[in-house]
């Protein structure tokens, strides 16, 4: 299929229509506005249908009843607008829908700016909503790859019935590239949505969709059964690339665009006779942690590389766990790292830097 040059919100929003989504419920937030526009274009010439809602709040509860029905749903916000979300989330997580959940990052806390940010990753990954509950968080890196992994969200969603979240920050929404939509690659054979609330026709009883649980053996039971999804998420859901980590001195970690500023450091570097190498999460959740074992023995220390004052470097020290040492270099409020930057700190690191 031939390539066409899009803006990422309506990449994201083309590709939702492409995975076989009916409804999209969302509010204006920036920058993430191209995108409800989009499906609010497209979405009824595919017989489906847009809502804007008077809330996020509003937005994401429609999400739960749309999801219900066992159509394929999606909503899209941006920082503030998914923290309204959160509530909703939690209650999908434990009636356990599948919906796909995109969220192009803006600056914070607070209402922040609407410049780029990764300051989302321990909203996304930890979850603002109450109760053990986890949702796949795909970070993508191009707007090719977040076309990708939207469509992957969905299949992924409705296998594990569970929530999935795409994360992107302003960049990935607003800059354009060329893409393509090719038909997706069948990786698992998805269930029957038997769960749905489709109308009994008088054949069978009613399905009640609900993550109340007065009894607390029972609620106990729910979480149980839940955390083995989780667990097979964590099995089987993990994606990474490992990037040039032979004979590296100092291996980067970075996510989204973030690692693509990282590998033009690594390439003024590698000209300077640095060695250096990349892991880039492209699950934030479920974390690469066995990426990690990749690492050479020539490695002298870990850089976690943000749009943010320093989040993922968390998991980078749980996943490193204490064999290296771990330093941080991020830019936060929508400000973004340059490769001199970043050369900068590694050189830093390795005892000839600024």
């Amino acid at each position: 299929m031939a390539k066409v040059l899009m803006k990422g919100n309506e990449a994201i929003g083309a590709a939702g229509i492409k995975a076989g989504c009916k409804y999209f419920f969302g509010y204006p937030i920036t920058p993430q506005n191209e995108l409800p526009e989009f499906m609010s274009k497209e979405l009824p010439k595919v017989d489906g249908v847009f809502v804007q809602a008077e809330s996020e709040v509003a937005a994401i509860n429609m999400i739960y009843g749309g999801a219900g029905t066992g159509e394929r749903v999606m909503t899209s916000s941006s920082s503030p607008g998914i923290a309204l979300k959160q509530e909703g989330i939690s209650y999908i997580a434990g009636a356990e829908l599948p919906c796909v959940i995109v969220n192009i990052s803006r600056g914070g806390p607070g209402l922040g700016g609407i410049q780029p940010s990764q300051a989302d990753y321990f909203q996304s990954t930890r979850g603002g909503g109450n109760g053990d509950y986890r949702l796949p968080v795909y970070a993508p890196a191009s707007i090719q790859e977040a076309v990708d992994l939207v469509i992957e969200a969905f299949d992924v969603a409705d296998y594990y019935r569970n929530p999935v979240m795409v994360i992107g920050d302003g960049m990935i929404g607003q800059m354009m590239e060329p893409v393509e939509f090719n038909e997706p690659e069948k990786k698992r054979e998805l269930p029957v949505k038997d769960w749905a609330t489709t109308g009994t026709e008088g054949k069978r009883k009613p399905n009640i969709i609900n993550s109340l649980a007065l009894d607390p053996a029972e609620l106990e039971k729910h979480n149980i059964k839940l955390q083995a999804k989780y667990d097979e998420m964590e099995e089987k859901e993990v994606r990474y690339e490992a990037y040039k980590l032979e004979e590296a001195e100092v291996v980067l970690v970075a996510y989204g665009m973030t690692s693509r500023i990282v590998k033009n450091a690594m390439d003024i570097l590698e000209k300077e006779g640095i060695k250096t190498g990349l892991i880039r999460p492209i699950t934030l959740w479920p974390f690469p942690n066995k990426a990690f074992n990749e690492i050479p023995d020539t490695a002298k220390a870990l850089l976690s590389v943000e749009m943010s004052m320093g989040q993922m470097i968390d998991d980078v020290k749980i996943a490193n766990n204490g064999k290296l040492p771990v330093e941080f270099y991020g830019r936060a409020g929508g400000m973004i790292p340059t490769p001199e930057e970043i050369v900068n700190k590694v050189k830093e690191i390795l005892g000839g830097g600024k």
